[in-house]
Formats: structure tokens, sequence, C-alpha cells
């Protein structure tokens, strides 16, 4: 019985393997029609990767991501009727400009304000309102974005990261700490420098396979020197069927030249972004919202999460939130993961509209 139930799960897993070529390879093809360019944006040289025609869909990535974490999106909302455009964002891939060696310039401010500038570099005069898609970090700007500017945003669907409130008692870091201790990720960014030269003695490619297969509802942690506790820097990573080699080459050839102080800068501001947010207290994110999460997402397992999206905190400071998804078995990187379902949310959302 044993051997009979070892040679299914085997025979399943090559019969994804096989699935997720035919489908890796069908979406390399139709990511052929995808147009790049390079936009003027807030003091910057902007990467953007669009296609289609029609109503525009933005697509904000996460850490340490990039526009292809949207991959699967760009091709689907293209071939429906959407004009997808996704963005790398400050400190990203092929954007240029942002001063990566001052993290005062990466503040909450002036993400959104990239995507207000891009929004009114890509719209016409008579539509300036597009609908919006976000992840990770890129959720936690376009939940800003729709908080500072609800003219811009016609709908918003967020994946990960629900809206976070300003919180009077304190910094997320000193949270983080709190809750985690100083080996968490979060905390071990703060030092300019240090994460950076640790990870400089791992293999980009590895480093990367290491965040974007974590699948613990746990936090991540980083001890000094250790490498990641959840995957030792000698353990090899099976990469999963949504994840292919290719993709890591990608993702790994554009951190190879930016390197990771970018994407970290993001979270060395969270204290500065906790000070210069304090005005905005109380204030409600008044866009239509859509919320979709898996249920072994890191972040909807940290201290509270659950809590504020169930017992209607969430409600409360987003009153248009239509609806809020917890898909079963999946994890952080859940637009990577479950394209098919992610697709289907997205678009039944957007139709309303």
């Amino acid at each position: 019985m044993r051997y009979i139930f070892h040679l299914i799960k085997r025979e399943s897993h090559i019969c994804l393997r096989i699935h997720n070529i035919a489908f890796t390879e069908e979406i390399k093809n139709k990511m052929e029609g995808i147009v790049h360019k390079t936009i003027s944006v807030n003091g910057l040289d902007m990467h953007i990767a669009e296609k289609g025609e029609g109503p525009i869909v933005l697509f904000v990535h996460g850490f340490p991501e990039l526009w292809y974490s949207w991959r699967y999106q760009i091709v689907y909302l293209a071939d429906h009727g959407y004009r997808a455009v996704a963005p790398d964002l400050r400190g990203y891939g092929d954007t240029t400009g942002a001063p990566v060696n001052d993290p005062t310039k990466f503040t909450i401010y002036h993400l959104v304000g990239d995507l207000v500038g891009l929004i009114d570099a890509i719209t016409s005069e008579g539509d300036q309102k597009v609908f919006v898609v976000g992840h990770d970090w890129g959720a936690v700007v376009t939940w800003h974005l729709c908080m500072f500017r609800p003219d811009k945003v016609k709908a918003l669907v967020n994946l990960s990261v629900p809206f976070l409130p300003w919180n009077p008692m304190g910094d997320m870091v000193k949270m983080m700490i709190a809750a985690y201790g100083e080996d968490h990720y979060m905390v071990r960014f703060q030092v300019p420098g240090e994460i950076e030269a640790e990870l400089a003695e791992m293999d980009t490619k590895t480093v990367v396979k290491k965040l974007l297969t974590f699948r613990e509802p746990g936090p991540i942690y980083i001890p000094k020197g250790k490498g990641f506790k959840h995957s030792p820097i000698d353990a090899p990573v099976t990469l999963p069927p949504w994840l292919s080699e290719e993709d890591v080459e990608y993702f790994a050839s554009k951190l190879e030249k930016t390197g990771f102080t970018g994407g970290v800068n993001y979270y060395r501001v969270l204290r500065l972004n906790w000070e210069l947010s304090a005005s905005w207290s109380g204030a409600k994110v008044i866009v239509p919202s859509k919320f979709i999460t898996g249920d072994q997402d890191l972040v909807y397992h940290m201290p509270g999460v659950k809590d504020y999206i169930h017992n209607g905190g969430f409600q409360n400071d987003v009153p248009l939130l239509e609806e809020v998804v917890i898909m079963e078995g999946a994890a952080h990187f859940i637009n990577q993961e479950k394209p098919d379902e992610i697709n289907k949310h997205i678009i039944e959302f957007l139709q309303k509209f």
C-alpha cells in the first residue's frame, strides 16, 4: 500500500511538472507580445511592461520581485480586454534614478508619488482613473495610493497584505522585535549594508529560490552570519511546479545588476513612514476593494492580523471592502503560485465596474 501511495504521488508530481512546462511554454509564447517602455516619472526612468488594449489595470509588485511577478496576470488580463501595465518599482529591476544609498528617498510618499506620476503618464486626459492590483509591498503602496489619492483608482484588488492603519502605539520595527526578536527579517534589514553583505556571500539564484519558495506560516528569520533559518545556505531547494529555473534566472539577473539595497530600503524607512504618517491616523480607504490571501501566508499569521481581517477592523477601515478571500493551501507569493485562481478572482471583481 505504501509503495502504491508513493507511486501515485510520484506520478502526480510528474503530471504537475508536465502541466507546468506546457503552461510555461504557453505563457512564454504570449509574453512575446509584451511591450517594454521607459517613462519619466517623479525623477525616475521607470521601466514598465504592458500588453493589451482597454481599461488599464496597474499591477504593483512586492519584495524581492519585479514586473515579471505578474507575467500570468498580464497575459490573462490582456486576453480579456484590458491593458495590463506592470512597472519595476523604485530601486528595482530596470527602473533607474533612485538614490539607493539614501533610504529616506524610499518613503511611502515617494512610492505613492511614483504611481501617481505613472498613472498620469499612461492615462488620457478624459479618464485618469485605473484599476489597481498589488501584492506584498505593492499592496502596502496601493492601499496608501487609495487613501491619499482615491481620485486615481476605480477599484482595487490586493494580495497578501491587508490595509495597515497608523498605530499610535509604535512603529512596525518595534512591534516585530517584541513579537519575534532580533533575527526577524524586517529587523535584520534595518542596518545599511549589513544584510546586503550577508546575502552577497550566497549565490543570488539561491537567495531568490529560498525567498520565493518560503511557505511556512511563521516568520522568516535570518540569524546574523547564518543565512536563512528555514533553509541553511548549503541546503538544496526543490522548485515548486509554478516556479521554473528560467523564472529564477530572470529575477536573479536583475538583482545581480541592482543589488538588494533598493528593495531593502522599503523596510529601512518603516520608522520614518510611521513618523510622517501620523496625520493620517484614523483615515479610511474609500475605494471599492477586494482582498485575497493564502492560509499559509506569513503575513496572515502575524500577531493580530487574523483578528483584524475577520472581526470588523478591516471592514471599518476599508468601508467599500466587498470581499475577503482566504485560499486554502496557498502561501505568500500567491499570484505566481495560484495564477488561474487569482486571475479569475481579479477579473470577476473588475468586471463589476
